[in-house]
């Protein structure tokens, strides 16, 4: 037993020597900390990511640390999972597309006393990644400047949880982690005048720190059949302790010379306070839908930025805004004791939509709505009858007014291994 879960624990351990992070091609990355991670896990994305409500003993449902005491105390879960997704870039007439594929999430939970579960595992938390440049010419000469824009980084979360039934029908939980990460954020200014010096500014910040999730969920019985879940989480805010630096390089076009100027300001970045509320209905096993609704007051940071006019990089307000989700989702299985494959499948959708955390030029960024529809096809062997394959897919439209419209269709794929390890066997 003690081999299986240091095995399971080096897993773990090895995903997070691989930074995990999903992948992104957003030019919306370079604002703020980046593209946030929807953090959920291969059952629920079918459903869009549905989990605050969500109290399943058969899955590891990190959003919501109560739901960590409803884990089968027999088994050892372990789930995995990893996304390929296309994305087509479109403003005006002009329309790209882009590829990514990236190991996403690793997660595990298992019983570690009577009405106590605990969870640890490492997830995405931010992502950065773009790479485009535009050109214009300079009044009605000749000359043409062109700005290119470049930016790699994200913030990944190693977390440990756990989750205690108070007493019948309540339960709260915590996750402690630690958030680790860095940005780096490039902008060249050069021209095809040789008299015209190329400026580099490279914006760049180190972040670790730590974050705490606390949940909370009460089960009511409607019948012998039917349970409503109400859920609660709160996210604490604070500084990052992290000391964003912009570095200014002006390279002589015709000597080469090149004088570097830097600036820092120290304790700029924060995590803002989030709160989420969810409900969800389940009947006989067979029905499960729910909806959440989330609030993150991103609004109330300020946010490091040069200024223009005084050319100091500094911290600014205004920069970000609070960001609003609502989702919806829900799960059907026929008939989930049956000897029919196809009875024992899970099907899922879901929706959301949420406004953006930041801001561009001034104006809200923009809005997200996005759709998904999944499988859980469950793998039997002649000792388990839990494990579970996850496939979903997901598409997501992210757009405002006068930018750049995003459309992208995402596939999941997650393994849910569900073991007894816990097991007591008896020889007659």
């Amino acid at each position: 037993m003690r081999k299986k879960i240091f095995s399971v624990i080096m897993a773990v351990a090895t995903a997070c020597a691989a930074n995990a992070q999903s992948g992104t091609n957003s030019p919306y990355s370079q604002y703020g900390l980046g593209v946030l991670s929807d953090q959920s896990q291969g059952f629920n994305r079918g459903m869009n990511g549905l989990a605050i409500g969500l109290r399943q003993s058969n899955v590891v449902n990190m959003l919501n640390p109560a739901s960590y005491s409803c884990v089968d105390s027999l088994t050892m879960i372990f789930d995995v999972g990893l996304s390929g997704q296309v994305t087509n870039f479109k403003e005006g007439g002009r329309k790209i597309n882009a590829n990514n594929s990236d190991f996403e999430y690793a997660v595990a939970s298992f019983r570690i006393m009577p009405r106590m579960g605990v969870s640890f595992g490492i997830v995405p938390f931010t992502n950065v990644g773009y790479s485009y440049y535009s050109t214009a010419k300079v009044g009605n000469s000749t000359t043409t400047s062109t700005e290119t824009h470049s930016g790699s980084g994200g913030t990944h979360q190693v977390y440990l949880g756990v989750g205690w039934n108070v007493f019948k029908g309540l339960s709260i939980g915590v996750n402690g982690s630690y958030l680790w990460g860095s940005y780096d954020r490039t902008l060249t200014i050069s021209s095809n005048d040789v008299y015209v010096n190329t400026v580099t500014k490279n914006y760049s910040a180190s972040i670790q720190s730590y974050k705490v999730d606390f949940g909370i969920q009460y089960e009511q019985p409607l019948g012998k059949k039917d349970i409503v879940t109400l859920g609660a989480t709160y996210s604490l805010g604070h500084s990052l302790n992290a000391d964003p630096t912009l570095t200014t390089t002006n390279i002589n076009s015709q000597t080469g010379v090149s004088t570097s100027n830097e600036q820092t300001v120290y304790d700029a970045l924060s995590l803002p306070h989030s709160y989420a509320v969810g409900i969800s209905w389940s009947h006989n096993k067979q029905y499960t839908v729910g909806i959440d609704y989330s609030l993150q007051q991103w609004g109330k940071l300020d946010y490091p930025q040069l200024n223009p006019a005084t050319g100091d990089y500094r911290l600014e307000s205004g920069l970000l805004s609070d960001r609003h989700k609502v989702t919806v989702g829900g799960e059907w299985v026929p008939n989930w004791q049956s000897r029919k494959f196809y009875n024992r499948v899970h099907y899922r959708l879901g929706a959301s939509f949420n406004t953006p955390y930041f801001k561009v030029n001034g104006n809200d960024g923009p809005k997200e709505i996005s759709v998904s529809a999944g499988f859980g096809i469950p793998i039997t062997n002649n000792w388990n009858h839990g494990s579970i394959l996850n496939i979903s897919g997901q598409w997501v439209k992210a757009s405002a007014k006068d930018l750049i419209t995003e459309n992208t269709f995402r596939i999941n794929i997650g393994i849910t291994f569900n073991e007894r390890w816990f097991n007591k066997w008896k020889v007659n």
